[in-house]
């Protein structure tokens, strides 16, 4: 079953670890997807592209994964990885990732694609 990325490409951040990862799928064959969160079918997953701007989101199995979880998701897909997927799912680590993820790294990507948005406004 493959499993799908969904992802914010115009976040320069963002689409370059993602596109990583899908350099390294793609010369391993591996069974995922990438989606951009402008391409993607957001409102066939119940999201809205606010939603899907805040995190990375994961379709694995047809359930929506967000954060951490889809880090998660995604890294036990890809042997390099799979390590920092065990070390992130250990009970002392996740509840550390998932604030680090949820209360810092999120929201400031977040808070930057929101200046981008407005920025490609204010040019129009």
């Amino acid at each position: 079953m493959t499993l799908t990325v969904i992802y914010n490409a115009s976040c320069p951040i963002c689409a370059r670890e993602v596109d990583g990862y899908r350099r390294y799928a793609e010369a391993r064959a591996l069974p995922l997807r990438f989606d951009d969160m402008g391409t993607a079918d957001l409102a066939a997953l119940g999201l809205t592209p606010e939603d899907a701007a805040r995190r990375l989101h994961v379709v694995r199995e047809g359930r929506l994964l967000a954060g951490v979880p889809a880090f998660v998701a995604l890294w036990s897909e890809m042997p390099r990885f799979r390590w920092l997927a065990r070390l992130v799912s250990f009970p002392l680590v996740r509840p550390v990732a998932e604030v680090v993820y949820e209360r810092a790294l999120a929201p400031l990507l977040y808070a930057m694609h929101r200046r981008r948005v407005a920025r490609r406004a204010a040019r129009a």
